[in-house]
């Protein structure tokens, strides 16, 4: 398969880790790096040699094909759109944009040019969570009825050295963790019809207990401990809690309740994790791990294979078909956690705009056909 010439802009600390990870896939081939601190860009191309440009040299760039947008979520939109609007395709971090408004001028956008668009998070693509797929598509725990998810800590001050911006609108444990969450939910068991949801901002300030910036304190503006009920279209109920201001708890990630059993699904922020079920026994079994490529520790006690998402569209590209982080998903996330936040302003139920197909289920045998 012929290799697609793959550009980053933003050089932060997630950058390093598509480059490092784009040799486990044929289809990529990092070429350029871009930041608008140009020793940012310098010290990331030496490190991985690649080359570094500047943002303009690299929109332009003849030997770049798709373009990985990792700016902070504020300038997603317009750095995307300047992507598009530069002929190439797009991949995102997520969240792929902050408003549903947003993310339909660029679909329209990219509509028009006959480009694409990809958005993070891949980690659905992960080997526990395509072997829960699996399980729930063969029925194995019946029709999906009701679940429940919880991410919840004490947010980043304590050891991110900058988390200013985890704090203001745009972020937020919804939109900076919820993506993992709500994109794995979509694919288990399909799109969201309405939400409701309760939001409160506990701290008013953080204090950074790390790094340089140990003692500043920094404004919270956007809400921190966010309980939410999401109905799907199938009928099923999910709770989903996060929050930043939970110093411990005992809450499982993902449970999904199923007419004939429970599902105990790992932590969707990762590729891997042990997966549990139960039937009509009540007994909660281990499921042995599947032989699945993207489930296989790599890294640490990890799976960890960012990058895949990025791998499946650009071999999506190359063969004409639907890409699995489709722009039609991301947005349909991005609906569905805009409207936990304006529940939680307005108090009442907030119905969906968008819905979506569930994303073609990657096995093994597809799996393996991205590697190298």
């Amino acid at each position: 398969m012929t290799k697609i010439g793959i550009g980053i802009i933003g050089c932060g600390n997630i950058s390093s880790a598509y480059l490092r990870l784009a040799p486990l896939f044929k289809s990529l081939d990092m070429r350029a790096v871009a930041d608008i601190n140009p020793d940012a860009a310098k010290a990331r191309a030496e490190e991985f040699g690649v080359r570094s440009s500047t943002i303009e040299e690299l929109l332009v760039a003849d030997d770049i094909d798709i373009i990985v947008n990792l700016t902070i979520p504020n300038a997603h939109f317009s750095v995307t759109k300047s992507i598009l609007e530069a002929g190439k395709h797009a991949y995102s971090e997520k969240p792929v944009v902050l408003t549903f408004e947003q993310g339909k001028e660029l679909s329209e956008l990219a509509k028009s040019k006959g480009l694409r668009i990809g958005s993070a998070p891949d980690t659905f693509l992960g080997g526990a969570h395509q072997q829960a797929r699996a399980l729930i598509d063969d029925g194995s725990v019946g029709k999906i009825i009701a679940g429940s998810c919880h991410v919840m800590s004490h947010g980043m001050e304590h050891w991110h050295p900058n988390p200013d911006f985890f704090f203001q609108p745009g972020a937020g444990p919804v939109l900076d963790i919820g993506p993992y969450y709500i994109t794995n939910l979509i694919q288990l068991i399909g799109p969201v019809k309405r939400v409701v949801s309760l939001t409160t901002t506990t701290f008013k300030e953080r204090t950074i207990s790390n790094g340089p910036r140990n003692g500043e304190k920094v404004p919270v503006d956007t809400p921190t401990n966010i309980h939410a009920l999401l109905e799907f279209e199938n009928g099923a109920t999910i709770t989903m809690s996060t929050s930043w201001d939970i110093w411990a708890h005992r809450h499982a990630n993902m449970e999904l309740y199923g007419t004939d059993g429970s599902l105990f699904v790992p932590d969707p922020n990762f590729f891997g994790g042990t997966i549990e079920i139960a039937g009509t026994d009540q007994e909660i079994k281990e499921v042995a791990a599947s032989n699945h490529p993207f489930g296989i520790v790599n890294e640490g006690d990890n799976a960890n294979y960012r990058g895949a998402g990025l791998a499946d569209m650009a071999s999506a590209i190359a063969e004409n078909r639907p890409h699995r982080c489709s722009m039609e998903l991301a947005l349909h996330a991005i609906d569905v956690m805009t409207g936990i936040l304006k529940s939680g302003e307005t108090g009442g139920f907030v119905e969906m705009t968008t819905s979506c197909e569930r994303p073609e289920a990657l096995d093994k045998k597809s799996a393996e056909a991205l590697m190298a």
